[in-house]
């Protein structure tokens, strides 16, 4: 009989571990956890995977990781560690959150769920707890790997006898790096970093103040949904409740580059909220938001409110990021820099020759970081959008290119709802019907403020032959977002629907609406071009077809009809009337 024998492996381990963990938690529980969270999320692993690490698994206050080079794990190391020297600068030493970091190299014992074990890790524990506050300490092991192909100063701790390890081990240590008590505070808060303070109630009626509180509480769960979005707790944020504020301060306090602010006032039978975005560096005003909405079912009101601002905020944020970028580092851009100004694109309406400027943006974020989510999500939907809209000239390679992206993103980001949006787009664009209205459901269900998720989903039903039943989703999206970048859109399929069920003059009037918000699109112009020659207007369905000629030039009936992309016998005999209306306008035959 064959003995299993374990999975082994030489590999790399480093270790770190928040020193005084403990004791920052019993001083200020909520923020010692937030301000580990933002160290995690916006510095510890990106720098760990832009060195081709693995996060094997952590704890509360530390983590294990594993590299396949020596020489990687140390730079990594030495990046996190300078990093929180400027994270730290200028805060109070007790309330500072230094690492210790130990490398080892060694043989490992490689579990079925990735996980490592064995003397190598041991070793790698080992070390990081005799490391100083802010240092490193290597193995001889790992310290000869190093040794002349580093600039790096190296002291020799000579053998140690490390707890738990039967040989001593001879150790090297790297300086530990500490920020002056003294200090100017230049701690780089994460990107996308937000706290929703406190809406104020002008009126002060303490029975309006639940539902003032209602709207800071779901602005902070919605814009939580936001991927790479970094904001901070409410039980944190309401610490400011009726406190006068200055929000630089308050962005140096929490490490955040933006503050959400605003205030509700009642008055008769309507309710007023004023929103206002701040960046924290500076104290300008981003953008600002009033709304007036009948004083009717009250927690109806505060959904749609807080829907309709968290969906135009994320936007601002992106669009605030892809600026700061090109101002603080136009040479010097990473992989979330160029992916962030490539959504800061894809957010503003919908135009091709635009959105390729976006496509190159992501390309490059990708070969700078492969894995990076948000890139591969934006590149397969500005591949998707050219397959939807008619203007690909080399579909089959663009399909590919959408397809490979948008599963690696799924692969590494199962839950992101706008994941699954794309997904769905790319199914859709494949010919896949019905598994993309499934796909779209489940984006919903993961966020339901997802309002091009709603939208698509009574694209879907007309492609399924349920024309009747698409305005409902659509006028959904546009409830939960009246102001978006993508009315466009909305609105163009508002009309095809009602072009499908012979509604002219509804048709008309949405796809002239569309063409006005955005005139940069081939198709609503196509579209308008149709339901103007079906209805007996011959010279604006001679402008019309001649607008989205220009857009689109290589653009003909037969194109369009080869991409049906749903064989359900309802639609392929409404869409005859496309194709009819498409060839009484003058569009060319192919």
């Amino acid at each position: 009989m064959a003995i299993e024998r374990p999975n082994r492996r030489l590999t790399t381990i480093l270790a770190a571990d928040a020193v005084g963990y403990s004791r920052l938690v019993a001083t200020d529980e909520e923020g010692t956890l937030d301000r580990l969270r933002v160290i995690r999320k916006s510095l510890i692993d990106p720098v760990i995977a832009a060195h081709r690490g693995r996060i094997v698994k952590t704890t509360g206050d530390g983590l294990l990781a594993e590299f396949a080079s020596v020489v990687d794990a140390v730079r990594s190391a030495v990046d996190v560690q300078r990093a929180m020297v400027e994270s730290n600068a200028g805060l109070a030493p007790d309330r500072r959150i230094e690492f210790r970091i130990g490398i080892n190299l060694g043989d490992v014992v490689v579990e079925d769920d990735g996980d490592l074990m064995g003397d190598g890790v041991n070793v790698a524990a080992r070390l990081e707890q005799i490391a100083e506050p802010g240092g490193i300490c290597l193995s001889s092991a790992a310290y000869h790997q190093v040794r002349g192909k580093m600039d790096i100063a190296a002291q020799d701790r000579g053998q140690q006898q490390l707890k738990n390890i039967a040989e001593p081990v001879q150790v090297y240590s790297l300086s530990p790096m500490r920020a002056a008590a003294t200090a100017p505070h230049t701690a780089i808060a994460p990107r996308l970093s937000i706290v929703v303070l406190p809406f104020v109630n002008l009126d002060g009626n303490s029975e309006q103040d639940y539902f003032v509180d209602g709207i800071t509480e779901s602005l902070t769960t919605d814009l939580s949904r936001i991927p790479g979005a970094f904001v901070i707790a409410r039980n944190t944020a309401f610490t400011f409740k009726s406190k006068p504020v200055d929000v630089r301060v308050i962005g140096r306090e929490l490490g955040v580059r933006y503050v959400m602010e605003g205030s509700v006032q009642g008055g008769g039978d309507r309710v007023r909220v004023n929103a206002q975005l701040i960046d924290t560096e500076t104290g300008a005003h981003l953008w600002a938001e009033r709304f007036d909405k009948p004083r009717a079912d009250i927690f109806d009101m505060q959904d749609e409110i807080t829907t309709r601002l968290a969906r135009t905020v994320g936007i601002q944020l992106v669009a605030a990021e892809g600026r700061r970028a090109e101002r603080e580092r136009p040479n010097n851009m990473d992989a979330v820099d160029l992916a962030m100004r490539g959504w800061a694109i894809l957010n503003q309406p919908l135009s091709l020759r635009r959105d390729r400027a976006a496509c190159d943006l992501f390309d490059a974020a990708l070969r700078l970081d492969p894995r990076n989510v948000e890139a591969l999500v934006g590149l397969a939907f500005y591949h998707g959008n050219e397959l939807r809209t008619f203007a690909s000239t080399n579909r089959e390679e663009q399909l590919r290119i959408a397809h490979t992206a948008i599963t690696q993103a799924l692969t590494l980001a199962p839950g992101n709802a706008l994941a699954h949006f794309v997904h769905a787009n790319v199914l859709h664009v494949s010919g896949a019907t019905e598994r993309s209205l499934r796909e779209l459901e489940f984006a919903i269900a993961l966020d339901r403020n997802l309002a091009w998720a709603h939208a698509d989903a009574g694209f879907m039903k007309v492609l399924l032959g349920r024309a009747e039943e698409a305005e409902a989703d659509l006028m959904n999206a546009i409830r939960l977002s009246p102001r978006d970048p993508g009315l466009d859109r909305w609105l163009a399929l508002l009309g095809i629907a009602d072009l499908f069920l012979g509604r002219l003059d509804s048709a008309l009037d949405r796809l002239r609406r569309s063409v006005e918000i955005n005139p940069n699109v081939a198709m609503p112009h196509f579209f308008l071009a149709a339901a103007s020659a079906l209805s007996g207007r011959a010279t604006e369905a001679r402008e019309a077809r001649n607008a989205g000629l220009r857009l689109d030039p290589n653009f003909t009936v037969a194109r369009f009809r080869n991409e049906r992309r749903s064989e359900n016998p309802t639609f392929l005999a409404q869409r005859e009337r496309i194709y009819e209306g498409l060839s009484l306008a003058g569009v060319p035959e192919g």
